[in-house]
């Protein structure tokens, strides 16, 4: 592999990377935590 297929790799993995957490990040979560219960909904 030469350079260029590197860059481009590398940018291919950090748009995944960021897309990612961006999907994550709109994802509505319920998380209740209390001692001796735990609940967690999508």
């Amino acid at each position: 592999m030469d350079s260029k297929n590197i860059i481009i790799a590398l940018l291919l993995i950090g748009v995944a990377v960021l897309g990612y957490l961006y999907y994550e990040s709109q994802q509505t979560t319920v998380k209740i935590d209390v001692p001796g219960f735990k609940l967690e909904a999508k």
